[in-house]
């Protein structure tokens, strides 16, 4: 798998997870029910990649122990830095949709 394969994958996975599409069919008609949690979709996704960032911090101390491969740590720093870029994009993308609102005539 490419890095750009990489990449894609893990960007939609994390834009399934904040946009709570990998839950069940029962969990999905509560989640209708109820009106949506903005901040728990933020709070889900920032604690992602922190997992992420755990887990590529794990793999490269392993590796200095030598118990991984360098491909482990490569393709764990590569999800953490799309799982960031992600959210950061995320991030941008509130901040722009608010801006757009302030600048809305009353």
């Amino acid at each position: 798998m490419s890095l750009t394969n990489l990449a894609a994958s893990n960007a939609y996975n994390l834009a399934q997870r904040l946009t709570n599409q990998t839950q069940s069919t029962p969990t999905l008609e509560k989640a209708a029910e109820s009106p949506p949690d903005f901040g728990q979709m933020v709070k889900d996704g920032v604690t992602g990649v922190l997992e992420k960032g755990q887990v590529a911090e794990t793999t490269a101390t392993d590796m200095v122990a030598g118990k991984a491969d360098v491909v482990d740590v490569v393709t764990a720093v590569a999800e953490t830095e799309v799982a960031l870029e992600t959210l950061v994009s995320v991030r941008d993308r509130v901040i722009s949709a608010y801006e757009e609102i302030m600048r809305m005539p009353i």
